[in-house]
């Protein structure tokens, strides 16, 4: 012990990277144990943090600062890149419902953190920090603390009340919100892996697949007409690919200047209802598959990586024109398109194209094609979006009848600007665009750092706190604020509002603010899916949380 000490005087660097270290083997080692099934996950290196920062094998409280709030950073902003591309869909889709909820449960925080306040004869200003403990809001307790300062004659012992009623409430409230999640999973008998390909299912259903229609030309109306001058099919985004004219037996591309006759067929790409709208004005649907007949046509796959192509339409690069091709689908994510004209490309699109083997290098180079340009992270981007997130964060902003503005703090502001960009995908030369491997490597290296940090600084105080005379009463009430709120909401949104375990565990961990709760319900999903939930109801259950804790110093505290 005596060599760790010296090592922390002589060598602060090399021992917080020990310690650091130790933290998260162990922790890590602790999430991997399975009791009845169930793991911790990375939620262990908490526990590993508390244990040390028992033992006073802690760091100095600048480097403890500094990685926390840099590991918090680095998880939300990695965890924004990742949901922003469907998180605009989700809050079209549920957004209010979740949201409601969200407030919900903040709000009966609230309320029960004044009763037992009250009841108990608790000190208001130590009840204020076991609500921002308890619902592991670092942000809110931040705010109490800046609100106390600002009351007159307020003894300086209570300004310190906050922080301790946080630690002691702070990490049962971590492991609250997982125990709701496995309560409401035992309770409603959940299977976790169908509820996740139902909701999968349901994603993927708001886009109607793609399918192929051969169709033989019977309308008369259409004898002579190029393909881009039939009517309605700009409408319907159906995407002709192929064509067998009449008498022969080859198959040849189909593009825009294609002229049809009547006998010709056709192969088309859309949508099954918008096919059959397009049946409408052709013809009749042919027995013949054009995919399997003879004729210098294939088809293949490419990667846009091209950053000339970026934000320039299909319509723009004439594939057609220039190479005889005729592009049919875009891929971008998980949703699939037809590649009508004015579709805009973004880095990472996968463009399918029919034509003949020949040309196929020809448009390889026009879209990039690049997998090495596809797996590169670029650091100019992710450090950029880090600055912009910490300034919206730090920014802060009046509310009516509040003594002082408000912020959306080190985690709500990186959050909400790598949603922001992930949405924009493209500024000038820049990309915010990020690896998969990347990204998950980014977020798990952020969690680890936050949460080792975030245990030591609780496990200073801790069992102190815990086996004093106020302790186990300030514990009791934390533990009732987290579970109580979280489990009703939770049966309303299953019982209710028929919301998927997906959701509703997003939505407990995002009403909490609660990065760990979210490591742990992807980890129990073995999918990112709870995080659209989280990121929905994350801005309003942020700003909701911080506006609370403030109104209970103003209103209660005399």
């Amino acid at each position: 012990m005596q060599w760790m000490q010296s090592l922390s005087v002589g060598q602060p660097v090399a021992y917080s990277v020990l310690i650091l270290s130790a933290i998260a083997v162990l922790g890590l080692a602790l999430g991997h144990l399975k009791v009845r099934g169930l793991q911790l996950g990375v939620a262990g290196v908490l526990f590993a943090g508390i244990g040390f920062g028992h033992f006073r094998l802690t760091l100095q409280p600048e480097i403890l600062g500094f990685v926390r709030d840099f590991g918090l950073i680095l998880f939300v902003y990695t965890i924004g890149m990742q949901v922003g591309p469907g998180f605009f869909n989700a809050l079209r889709r549920q957004g209010l419902s979740l949201n409601l909820l969200a407030a919900f449960i903040v709000l009966a925080g609230a309320l029960l953190t004044l009763l037992a306040a009250w009841l108990l004869g608790i000190d208001f200003a130590a009840a204020v920090g076991i609500f921002a403990g308890a619902t592991t809001n670092t942000p809110s307790l931040g705010a109490a603390q800046e609100a106390l300062k600002q009351l007159p004659a307020l003894e300086a012992a209570r300004v310190g009340l906050p922080a301790l009623g946080y630690a002691v409430a702070y990490p049962f409230g971590i492991m609250g919100i997982i125990f709701a999640m496995i309560l409401v999973r035992v309770f409603f008998r959940i299977d976790v892996p169908r509820e996740v390909e139902a909701f999968e299912a349901e994603r993927h259903a708001e886009q109607e697949p793609l399918q192929r229609m051969n169709l033989r030309v019977t309308n008369r109306n259409l004898n002579g007409l190029r393909l881009h001058e039939i009517p309605g099919r700009d409408a319907l985004g159906v995407i002709v690919s192929r064509v067998k004219y009449a008498g022969e037996e080859e198959v040849h591309v189909a593009n825009g200047n294609t002229v049809l006759h009547e006998g010709d067929v056709v192969m088309a790409v859309g949508t099954r209802r918008h096919l059959h709208e397009f049946q409408v004005i052709v013809g009749q649907e042919s027995p013949e598959d054009l995919m399997e007949l003879p004729g210098p046509v294939t088809y293949e796959r490419f990667v846009v990586t091209n950053r000339e192509v970026l934000g320039r339409t299909l319509a723009e690069l004439q594939l057609t024109q220039r190479f005889g091709v005729a592009p049919t689908r875009v891929q971008r994510a998980e949703v699939e398109m037809t590649a009508i004209p004015h579709l805009t490309l973004e880095f990472g699109d996968t463009v399918q194209v029919v034509g003949r083997e020949v040309d196929m290098p020809k448009v390889a180079t026009v879209l990039g094609n690049s997998v090495k340009e596809l797996n590169k992270t670029s650091f100019i981007a992710i450090f950029l979006g880090i600055l912009l997130g910490v300034l919206v964060g730090i920014q802060p902003f009046a509310l009516g009848g509040l003594p002082m503005p408000v912020r959306l703090g080190l985690a709500g502001g990186p959050l909400l600007v790598a949603i922001v960009l992930s949405r924009i995908g493209r500024v000038g030369p820049l990309l915010w665009y990020m690896p998969p491997t990347a990204n998950l490597v980014l977020r798990e290296l952020g969690i680890t750092l936050f949460l080792a940090c975030a245990g030591l600084k609780a496990g200073e105080h801790f069992f102190a706190l815990l086996f004093s005379h106020e302790g186990p009463v300030w514990l009791g009430v934390g533990a009732a604020i987290t579970l109580l709120p979280l489990l009703l909401a939770a049966a309303i949104g299953r019982v209710l509002l028929r919301q998927s375990f997906v959701d509703v565990c997003g939505l407990l961990a995002g009403s909490m603010t609660d990065p760990p709760a979210l490591a742990f319900a992807n980890a129990l999903h073995r999918s990112d899916a709870p995080s659209i939930a989280y990121a929905t109801v994350y801005p309003l259950t942020m700003l909701l949380r911080i506006l609370v804790a403030q109104l209970i110093v103003v209103c209660c505290v005399r």
